[in-house]
């Protein structure tokens, strides 16, 4: 008896759907950026529906902190902090920002992405986009004003710590922990994020 031949269309939940779409996520976060690569691109690339990368990874930020090797879904990490309130915000993010560098293994691709931003604009434009979505999703739950201005600034603070933390290893920056860190940059970002900017 012959096996039947396998019927030619788009893949379905198997075991090695999940890492197709995550191939084809990288390929396309590293050819297009973050705002290049959409879930249909991906999606085509994998051969299978949209639906299902929606189904695996939620959305597009979770698709790529996948990709990433993230440990938490960006729009989550929003979530949490907002639901905390206002109060300490600032602190609160760099203690969340550091946990979640930290806890990569290595820093991996995020800090492969930092490294590549510096000489790659299309590894810019990703970790560019990537920041931006993120603090732009966090600068609007606080409700403040001028919202791509503060984006932009706590972006800038944010983006100074990795490269001096993971990438130049500045000392005592590099090894301090949050409990250090936290107390000392969080008034500044939250001025940034809540505080009067003239």
């Amino acid at each position: 008896m012959t096996a039947a031949p396998r019927r030619a269309g788009r893949r379905t939940g198997d075991s090695g759907t999940r890492e197709a779409i995550l191939s084809a996520a990288r390929v396309g976060f590293g050819s297009a950026g973050y705002a290049g690569t959409t879930i249909r691109g991906v999606a085509r690339e994998a051969g299978v529906d949209p639906a299902l990368v929606h189904h695996f990874f939620g959305s597009k930020d979770g698709l790529f902190a996948a990709a990433l090797s993230l440990p938490v879904d960006p729009a989550v990490l929003v979530r949490g902090l907002l639901a905390d309130g206002r109060a300490d915000l600032g602190e609160r993010l760099v203690h969340t920002f550091l946990s979640v560098w930290d806890a990569t293994p290595g820093q991996g691709p995020m800090l492969a992405l930092l490294r590549s931003a510096v000489s790659d604009e299309i590894a810019a434009a990703s970790l560019r986009d990537l920041l931006s979505s993120f603090l732009g999703q966090l600068v609007a739950g606080t409700g403040s004003d001028r919202a791509e201005l503060r984006t932009s600034l706590i972006t800038s603070q944010l983006v100074g710590i990795a490269m001096a933390r993971y990438v130049v290893r500045i000392e005592p920056l590099a090894t301090a922990g949050a409990d250090v860190l936290g107390p000392a940059l969080g008034p500044t970002l939250d001025r940034y994020l809540t505080g009067p900017l003239d």
